[in-house]
């Protein structure tokens, strides 16, 4: 797991639109990236619609907002317009991004283990530092958990 004050892991990711994304382009701005398991599903849609629904303090605090999931580009692109989410949707199918940044691990459903994508959140500051990390998330509880970090000075 990361922690906070160390710099954030590099990436670079294809987004919603099969442009890439990076980190190191980000400089200078306050990112959120958050990990979700899979577009269009009931938790993951109402974490998306959550940020969606607070998108004027996300821009009021100048943050750049990112979802990644393993979904690919096509996936990321349908989810985005069928929820008019206003940020970007990045593709890590190979969950290399999720595992540098903590949120890939065991889970468990109907008593099978199996690996995948642990609902998490990194706050990275203008400098490219961990500024905040909060590990297996509630979809409810997301955004204020994200807006106090991205005001906390």
């Amino acid at each position: 797991m990361l922690t906070v004050g160390s710099p954030a892991p590099a990436f670079s990711l294809l987004d919603d639109g099969g442009a890439t994304v990076t980190l190191s382009g980000l400089k200078g701005k306050q990112v959120v990236v958050y990990f979700y398991p899979r577009d269009d599903t009931p938790g993951c849609t109402k974490q998306a619609c959550g940020v969606r629904d607070a998108w004027d303090a996300f821009a009021a605090a100048g943050a750049v907002v990112l979802g990644v999931s393993p979904d690919g580009e096509a996936s990321h692109a349908k989810f985005k317009a069928k929820f008019s989410l206003p940020f970007t949707l990045l593709s890590d199918p190979d969950h290399a991004v999720a595992e540098a940044y903590g949120a890939w691990g065991e889970k468990s459903m109907y008593g099978k283990k199996y690996m995948g994508i642990v609902r998490s959140t990194v706050v990275i500051d203008a400098a490219g530092k961990v500024k905040a990390v909060f590990p297996k998330v509630q979809p409810a509880a997301h955004v204020r958990l994200v807006l106090d970090a991205l005001e906390a000075k």
